[in-house]
């Protein structure tokens, strides 16, 4: 029996982003932390933001507990959009001021080229920093639209912005 193969037309999407994110735990209380947004993070989806296409649940692993989400986004502006709306901007800004015990990553991938990454409070090293150096994000890498060589527009005002992050250093 032949296999049914299939692909995909992309054709209607040019501009489609694929976003992979994760949370790992890395100490007992950052279970309450992760297992606290799960029921917030369902809801800002269902809600079906402008320019998400899908979101899928992902577990990476259970012990530690490692959970996380892919998500397809119409375009960047999109997806930077929601980031700076309610509710997302205000887990990012809390998680920046304290992780709760947990680590956070996502991985972004464009249609049109380029990938760029961020690994918040890990205990080891994952996904593309598992065999590419690791850098601080700061300065031009403090940005993602930066990160992932997209500077056809201005990266939108961050969540936090890098001085508030990390003070006159």
């Amino acid at each position: 029996m032949r296999v049914d193969r299939q692909t995909v037309d992309l054709s209607g999407y040019p501009d489609l982003v694929v976003v992979y994110l994760g949370m790992r735990v890395r100490k007992p209380r950052g279970v309450l932390r992760a297992f606290g947004l799960g029921p917030q993070i369902r809801k800002s989806w269902q809600a079906e933001p402008d320019g998400l296409l899908l979101h899928e649940d992902l577990v990476w692993s259970l012990f530690p507990p490692h959970l996380g989400m892919r998500q397809y986004w119409r375009d960047l502006e999109s997806l930077e959009r929601w980031t700076r709306s309610e509710p997302h901007r205000v887990w990012w800004r809390d998680f920046l001021r304290d992780s709760g015990g947990t680590g956070f990553w996502h991985e972004t991938y464009f249609v049109r080229g380029g990938i760029e990454a961020i690994y918040d409070d890990l205990d080891k090293p994952l996904g593309l920093a598992r065999f590419a150096p690791a850098v601080p994000a700061r300065g031009a890498m403090f940005s993602a639209r930066r990160r992932a060589a997209r500077e056809e527009a201005e990266p939108p005002v961050p969540v936090i912005a890098e001085a508030e992050l990390y003070g006159a250093e």
